[in-house]
């Protein structure tokens, strides 16, 4: 099951991503193609084939993790901020792109860094899986770095849910409202994935359920506002600006 949703994932992404090429060519929202390319780069960081392949490359250290949050924390960011501007919350995009946002983001990648360097991350693992055991230390300081990857999409998912619930019930193409409304269950997944350390060992099969649901939704949702653009050219000013710079 994990493996379908990984490779389902993938495929939307990456189908996403060649669907833009065209307009990226011409200069037209080169954000968007941007964002579906980032999170293709990060599905594939996430299965264990390509993992294993890039980690060897870069000597078994899992770099390709520390790499992957990074990926993960830019196409964040390039999402919120794009969809702050979609839907003109002018508070939201000042949180994410103001002092205190960039503060957060700043905060987060040291932390990432240095929970990193701190842990012991020899030999290959794909999401890290193998490397807690080796000693309740190291398990402490994994477990932190997690947490730390997790932070910054739940950071971002708060401050853009209150404008994507709304956006569902407001006078904007259908599209829009369909975007909106898978956007919505993007970020609410994301802010699920706080919760990943209190789900019993039982229940583990739900952590990457969470995790591709939010992707697929929040991927889906960008695409759903950029067909409601093409196919209803009266769109809200604010959206026309966010699918065509």
């Amino acid at each position: 099951m994990i493996e379908i949703l990984q490779w389902s994932t993938l495929s939307v992404c990456s189908a996403l991503a060649v669907a833009r090429i065209p307009s990226a060519v011409r200069g037209r929202n080169r954000s968007l193609f941007a964002i579906f390319v980032l999170a293709t780069l990060a599905i594939l960081l996430s299965i264990d084939e390509p993992y294993m392949a890039v980690d060897s490359w870069l000597g078994s250290e899992n770099y390709a993790n520390l790499i992957l949050r990074f990926i993960i924390y830019v196409t964040v960011f390039l999402a919120g901020r794009g969809v702050a501007k979609a839907f003109d919350d002018s508070r939201a995009l000042r949180r994410l792109t103001g002092p205190v946002g960039v503060g957060v983001l700043a905060l987060i990648m040291l932390a990432t860094v240095v929970l990193f360097l701190l842990a012991d991350t020899a030999g290959s693992s794909t999401g890290l899986a193998a490397l807690p055991g080796r000693s309740p230390e190291n398990g402490l300081l994994i477990g932190f770095y997690a947490a730390a990857g997790r932070l910054y999409p739940a950071y971002v998912a708060v401050c853009l849910l209150p404008a994507t619930l709304t956006a569902v019930t407001q006078s904007l193409p259908g599209a829009v409202r369909v975007g909106a409304a898978l956007l919505s269950l993007g970020f609410f997944a994301l802010i699920l994935g706080m919760l990943f350390p209190v789900i019993p060992d039982s229940l583990g099969f739900l952590q990457p359920v969470i995790n591709y649901t939010a992707v697929l939704a929040l991927m889906a949702g960008l695409a759903c506002i950029w067909i409601g653009r093409v196919l209803l050219r009266r769109a809200k000013p604010s959206l026309r600006a966010f699918t065509e710079k």
